[in-house]
């Protein structure tokens, strides 16, 4: 928990500079790719998320890593900082969070969408709109499919929940029944 509270610090430190120096979006883009980099190559996330190193061999190590992906100066920075407050092992929270407060400042926000059965692109097309309608903001879908849901679709929208799931309704059929409703 106290990981996850330190990981919204510091990505909003960082998205407070990048927002300052108008480079939100070149530095979402460093951060990905240095994610990227983490999850092809496991042995360099393990090697710089795990104190086994002196801090002075993981921070020239990540150098190394930021140079070949031609990462900036601040961005550099930010992650020796990391390294150094013994914070790297966040940076896939502070990466997943600079990512949702820089769609945010865009007037974004991700759905995460389950529904029971694949949707066509018609129906997600459709789905999206009535989510930009509702929420005011537009809407990006990250759609799973869970068959355990019967019929219908429950959307995540933030801390809102759409729930239309035939599983829920059966669900609540049920508990009024039970209670003479």
């Amino acid at each position: 928990m106290a990981g996850a509270a330190a990981a919204r610090r510091y990505a909003k430190a960082l998205f407070g500079l990048a927002q300052e120096a108008g480079r939100v979006e070149e530095v979402r883009g460093e951060l990905d790719a240095l994610a990227a980099l983490f999850e092809e190559v496991p042995a360099l996330r393990e090697a710089l998320f795990r104190p086994l190193h002196p801090v002075a061999q993981r921070r020239a190590a990540l150098e190394a890593v930021a140079e070949r992906l031609s990462t900036s100066t601040e961005v550099r920075h930010f992650y020796a900082f990391l390294i150094d407050q013994r914070r790297i092992v966040d940076f896939p929270d502070i990466h997943v969070e600079y990512a949702r407060l820089a769609d945010e400042a865009e007037g974004r926000v991700a759905a995460r969408v389950t529904c029971a059965a694949p949707l066509s692109d018609d129906q997600k097309e459709r789905l999206r709109r009535a989510l930009n309608a509702r929420t005011g903001l537009e809407v990006q879908l990250e759609i799973e499919v869970d068959e355990s849901l019967v019929g219908g679709l429950v959307a995540r929208v933030g801390d809102v929940v759409f729930d239309g799931s035939i599983r829920t309704h059966l669900h609540q059929l049920r508990s009024n029944l039970t209670k003479g409703h």
